[in-house]
């Protein structure tokens, strides 16, 4: 039996819609919905300098299978500890889909807390590993799908009508 707590895993095929979704597929949505709209405008929850720390799939994959080979038997973190602003996850995926995008700070909406990431003390020190894709890495294949599922939708919906 192996414990691992994992810490915001996000990437292609995980939920980009309905509520469900973690922030970084919220975010890539909000923008592509203000390109498709002309607004390059979304809001956002809070002032934005909520701190939260992401993983790419492919090292939550990476780092389960470390392990899941290892003879570790406590729980560990699987997470980056790499520390971002929501402020800079916008920023980073309004570069990525080459757009200038205004915040709209909705203050009174709730925040969760104000900063989270994962401490990975333990299991760098245990498995000799940390996570290698940044932010920027993870969020383009992220984004290029979530604009591909969207599309979809949108030709699905217009074929319905």
């Amino acid at each position: 039996v192996r414990i691992a707590r994992f810490h915001n895993v996000y990437g292609p095929w995980g939920a980009w819609d309905g509520g469900r979704e973690k922030a970084p597929a919220a975010i890539c949505r909000k923008v592509i919905e203000a390109v498709t709209n002309g607004s390059h405008r979304i809001e956002v929850w809070g002032d934005g300098e909520q701190t939260r720390s992401f993983m790419y799939i492919d090292d939550c994959i990476d780092g389960v299978q470390r392990l899941m080979a290892s003879d570790h038997r406590e729980p560990l973190n699987i997470g980056r500890s790499e520390m971002v602003t929501i402020n800079q996850l916008i920023d980073t995926v309004a570069e990525i889909a080459g757009v200038t995008i205004a915040k709209n700070y909705k203050l009174d909406a709730p925040l969760g807390v104000r900063g989270r990431n994962s401490d990975n003390t333990k299991i760098q020190e245990v498995l000799q590993w940390k996570p290698s894709i940044s932010l920027a890495q993870g969020m383009k294949p992220t984004f290029e799908w979530i604009e591909a599922q969207m599309k979809t939708s949108a030709r699905q919906e217009a074929v319905s009508e």
